[in-house]
Parts: C-alpha cells; structure tokens; sequence
C-alpha cells in the first residue's frame, strides 16, 4: 500500500501538470478563435467593371458576327473577356482588395449589327443591347468560362453578381430585325415628366422598349426561332419554356419569357444576385414578380446544389433607379407618383446621391446621416454607394486627383460600396476625343498600377478593413471626435458582435485615441493600417505611425 502512495506522489503532479498545460492550451485557442464573420450585403464590398473593358485573357475570341466597322472613339469590342475576370480572380486581385461581390456588365449575346445615332458607329460592346438572353456573347466567351468564372470566385469566397435588363431589346440594324409588335414598342420617347412618361416609352430613338405592362400571350418572335434552329437549340429552349409557364401560371407575356431566360443563370451557374437596369422605365409590379421566380430559382439551385451553397442569404437584387438618393428613404418621387422599390422588390438601390453629399458634406456629416437613414428608415435594407459608375457623366474625380479621399468616403461610408473597375488604380475618366459615357469606358490600366502603386495599397487595406468588419458598412455609427475625425462602428447579430474604430486626418506619429466605449481595458488592438499593437489603458490607444489613418480592431 506504502508502494502505492509513493507511486501517486511521483506521478500525480506530472499529470496535473500535463492536464493544466492542456487546459491553458485550450483557453489560448478560445481566446485567439475568433467568429468568423458573416458576409452581409448590406456590408458588401461590391467590385464593378465592364466586362469587355477590364482584362483581355482570350484574343481568340475578340471579333465575332463580322464586327468589324471602324467604330468611334471607345464604342466598338476591346477584347474584355470572361476569362479575363476569372484570372484577377485567380491572381487573388480582387481579394487584395477586399472584394467580396462582383458586379459585371451584361453578358448575353448583343446584337450583331451597329448603330449610327450621331456619336459615330457603336457596337453593344457594353452589354445593354441584347439580342438573344439565353446565350453568352461569345465576344465575352461561352457558358463554360461563366461557370469556371463562378467557381473561382466562390472558391474565394467571392459573390457573383450579374447584369438584368428587362426593359428594352437592343436597337433594330440591318443584322438585327426589331422584335414583333406585340413585343415592343418603338415610340412614343420618353419625357420624363411624370410616371408614364418615364414607363411606357422609349429611353431614346430606335431602343425598342419591351412591352412590360401586358399580359398579352405573344409567339417567339420568328427571328429567334430561326436563330435557335440554325443553332440546334430550338425544341430543347420550347421544352423549357412549356415547363416554366407549366409551373408558374404566368401567361406567355413578354416580360416572363424574359425572366425565364434570366433566373436560368442563377439555376445553371449558381449567381449570387442581379443589378437590375432601367428600374423605374418599368412598371414596380415587374420587379416583384422577378424577385419571385429569382427566389424559387435560387432555393432550387441550393437544393440541387448543397456542396457549393455559400451561405444562407437570399438571392439579392440591387436596383438601378436612375436619380434615386438615400435622402428618400424607400420611395422615388417622379412627381405625380412616389413609388415603393423596396418592399417585396429590392435588398438595395444605387445610391445616385452619394457623389453629391460626398462633395457637399464633411465626411463625419455625411455619415451621421447615412447611420440615422440605414438605422431607421431603411432598416433591413440598404444602399449602394458609388463616386464613379459606366453612365454618371458628372464622377466626383474624373481626373482622379483625390484617390484618397475617395477611397475614404466610399470605403468607409455605411451602406454598401460600390468599387468602379480603376477607381483603385486612377485610371483617369477621359479619352481624347471620346463622346459622352465613352469616356468613362477605358480599357483598365493594368500599366499604371506600379505607378499608382501607394494609391492602391491604400484601397487595399481600406477594403480588406470593410471585408474583414460587417461593422463598417452595416454597423451603428458613433463619434468620437470631429477634429481630429474619429468615429466607432458596432455591428450584432445572434452571438457575433464586431466593432471596430476609425481614424481620418490623424496627425503623423505619435497619436492617442480614444476608446473606453468600444474595447475593454487592458486589451490589445490592432491598427491594420500600420500593423502596429497597442495596450488599452485608462481608455487610451497609443498609435505610432507614419500614417494620418487609423484602422482599429480588437
């Protein structure tokens, strides 16, 4: 029995000390796991480029349908290629920049033909012009590069966002018929004086407009029946069309051929969302029943899909009302009429009145009342920011001499972000000799980003900041100082809590800040501008660093 006691008194200490040695290993992994945080949309970090302007990775597939007239200044095909956006994807470019969706021009085959309407000849280079929704634009590549696209972007945890126009065919040339009566019409043009000058119309001359508000049974029109057959395609596209209108009850009106077309994207590839063009040219009832049939397309395709579903956000729609501003809360006022386009419609709405309050208002003002808005009035909604889009003619830097402070504004405003391709790198909105919405379409400039190199880096960290903390686009909004700015973001949702705090227009160096209301005393932040650690005393942060920005997280 002596033996024994012996026995326990050498070994029982060696195996508490081995349990206690685990047991502080297990409390150093508790504290060091974070929750990985949740990817929101209203948070998102939207990357939005032209398809056939941001990277040539296929020259094989540059000329298609005899394109081949010598086109104005930046209005015929560069090259710009599905492939293209796959291999940024791959090279990590977009993660870099804290990316996570990205928004691309249409991709649907354009029209064949060009148009002349005082700017020089134009082909649909920018995807607006369609003339057959149920195929890819081979100048942009075929459906197995869009689905190689998808895969490499979810693999990085990228959403894929894609292009929806309902309102409008392309214009009729001598390539490309105009759509039967019962499909469009083409006139009267549009006044834009009060509802149904802005809906039943044509946006400009020779852009047939879809007939959305009928409920009108209409036959294919004979040209895509004729293109189908050529191609091998046609009883295969009837047998899916039978089975949709089967389903839905919809009648063979024009609009719910078009969504049938549409959601078989999300079906077939597995897209994340749609921005959706022209919305107010189109009646609101359009838009509520193609978030129907986006959302049974989507719950079908994470059905048939488990192994590659993201997570568990619905299907989202972002809507272009053109003039829309934050300031109007859910409605669009066109005079005589204000209209709901969230409600059972839209997760978010470009914001077309960032630019302005981003030139008009201080930086702190201007987030106050974006916080007040989101918090409130648009509560479970959201906007999407820009400072330069494909058609605002009036950016808030064309001749990118604020690169920073754009990169401020946008990427740290609440609300979602919406990156214009080359924002980043300063790609300047203008070309010589271009007319109109041309200018702002030039071939990224992949050349210029060791030039511009410092400009990026600072889009970088700004943008893997917004990506890493749902806190900043979606949180509540507090301030801490004026001068200099510095201001809290505190986000919750079931167990995840994220806050974080920023500084603007620090001073170089040594730098206190403040933040008793947001870390706890005594632990250690991190300033992901710099990469530099501080101890939290007294409520206190003590940041050393060359820069005049701040990035704090715990």
């Amino acid at each position: 029995m002596k033996k024994h006691y012996i026995l326990a008194a050498i070994y029982l200490p060696l195996v508490l000390l081995v349990l206690c040695a685990n047991c502080k290993e297990k409390r150093m992994n508790a504290v060091e796991t974070k929750t990985e945080a949740p990817f929101l949309w209203e948070a998102a970090n939207v990357y939005f480029l032209l398809t056939d302007r941001f990277n040539n990775a296929d020259p094989s597939n540059d000329v298609n349908f005899n394109r081949t007239d010598s086109t104005a200044i930046l209005r015929g095909f560069k090259g710009g290629d599905l492939k293209g956006v796959t291999q940024k994807i791959e090279e990590g470019y977009f993660s870099d920049l804290g990316i996570n969706a990205i928004w691309m021009t249409p991709v649907v085959e354009q029209i064949h033909g060009s148009t002349d309407e005082g700017t020089g000849v134009t082909y649909g280079y920018h995807g607006y012009w369609a003339k057959d929704w149920t195929n890819i634009d081979p100048n942009y590549g075929t459906k197995e590069d869009l689905r190689a696209l998808v895969e490499a972007a979810h693999n990085k945890g990228i959403r894929v966002l894609l292009d929806a126009v309902i309102n409008h065919t392309g214009p009729a040339t001598e390539k490309d018929p105009a759509w039967p009566e019962g499909w469009v019409r083409m006139n009267p043009t549009c006044k834009y004086k009060d509802y149904n000058s802005t809906i039943q119309c044509v946006l400009v001359e020779n852009l047939p407009d879809i007939k959305t508000d009928s409920n009108e049974n209409v036959e294919l029109p004979p040209q895509l029946v004729q293109k189908w057959k050529a191609e091998g395609r046609y009883e295969q596209e009837i047998k899916e069309l039978d089975v949709f209108f089967e389903r839905t009850g919809h009648p063979r009106a024009p609009r719910f051929y078009i969504m049938k077309w549409l959601t078989d994207y999300i079906t077939e590839f597995g897209i994340d969302g749609y921005r959706c063009d022209t919305v107010k040219h189109t009646e609101e009832f359009v838009w509520q029943e193609f978030k129907a049939e986006c959302d049974y397309a989507f719950a079908e395709y994470k059905k048939a899909n488990p192994d590659k579903v993201l997570d568990t956000n619905d299907f989202y729609l972002v809507g272009e009302v053109y003039n829309y501003g934050i300031s109007g809360g859910k409605f669009y006022d066109f005079g005589d009429k204000k209209v709901n386009y969230y409600d059972g419609r839209f997760t978010a709405q470009i914001n077309f009145e960032f630019k302005w309050n981003a030139k008009q208002t201080s930086a702190n003002e201007m987030f106050k009342k974006y916080d007040s808005i989101l918090q409130h009035d648009l509560k479970g909604y959201s906007v999407l920011n820009y400072l330069s889009s494909h058609d605002d003619h009036t950016p808030f830097d064309a001749n990118r001499e604020k690169p920073y402070e754009t990169a401020n504004k946008l990427l740290l405003a609440p609300g979602a972000s919406q990156v214009y391709y080359g924002d980043e790198t300063a790609r300047v909105l203008h070309e010589e000799g271009a007319v109109g919405d041309a200018h702002l379409r030039t071939f990224m400039n992949w050349d210029a980003l060791e030039g511009n190199k410092d400009i990026l880096e600072h889009w970088q960290k700004l943008g893997q900041f917004r990506k890493s903390h749902p806190a900043v686009g979606a949180g509540t909004h507090s301030e801490i100082s004026e001068a200099p700015f510095v201001f809290s973001r505190t986000y919750t949702k079931d167990a995840f809590v994220d806050k974080v705090i920023v500084g603007l227009n620090m001073p170089e160096g040594a730098k206190e800040i403040s933040v008793k209301n947001t870390f706890k005393e005594g632990i250690i932040v991190k300033d992901v501008y710099s990469g530099k650690t501080s101890t939290v005393e007294n409520g206190i942060v003590k940041i050393d660093s060359e820069f005049n920005v701040v990035l704090l997280e715990e």
